[in-house]
């Protein structure tokens, strides 16, 4: 990461600047120097955002750094893979993607999915796709529910540990 400005409607990481921003995580000074920098007498919290500005200075934030895949050195969006799912299986499948360790690539996607349609289909759909072969799951587990967090957005934290407990078993 190069804290450098980039250009309108380009993604890059979101940092949050000014007086309000917080001194460091209490006890923590490593994970303080992770998430805060100080740029021309100004210090910044790293939100692990992804995002940009559009012409009219509103921000849309795209992702979490967080979501990521590192597989063979590419950086894989993990809710772009859901997109291209969802794209390609439809409403009656509800998933999320998880990025786990592998000893061969770095980490490799693990989809979980809740339907009623058969682990087979799904497998075959993904198969045949055109989706890039970075971004097709190398393990699939059905379950009956995707962890939710009590607001009713995905819980990513509960979905790899699902996942991790699957991979073990």
């Amino acid at each position: 990461m190069t804290l450098e400005s980039l250009p309108i409607g380009i993604d890059g990481h979101i940092i949050v600047g000014g007086p309000q921003v917080m001194k460091g995580y209490l006890d923590d000074e490593e994970k303080s120097k992770e998430v805060i920098v100080e740029l021309e007498g100004i210090r910044y919290y790293l939100t692990g955002d992804k995002g940009h500005l559009d012409k009219d200075g509103f921000l849309f934030i795209t992702d979490r750094y967080s979501r990521f895949a590192k597989i063979g050195g590419e950086m894989i969006s993990l809710g772009s893979v859901e997109e291209q799912l969802n794209d390609l299986l439809g409403e009656e499948v509800e998933l999320s993607a998880v990025a786990l360790n592998d000893d061969r690539k770095g980490e490799q996607i693990v989809l979980l999915y809740s339907s009623e349609v058969a682990q087979s289909e799904i497998t075959s759909k993904i198969k045949k796709s055109d989706i890039h072969p970075l971004m097709k799951p190398s393990k699939i587990f059905e379950v009956d529910e995707i962890p939710k967090l009590g607001t009713g957005k995905a819980d990513f934290k509960g979905a790899k540990r699902v996942a991790e407990s699957l991979m073990e078993g």
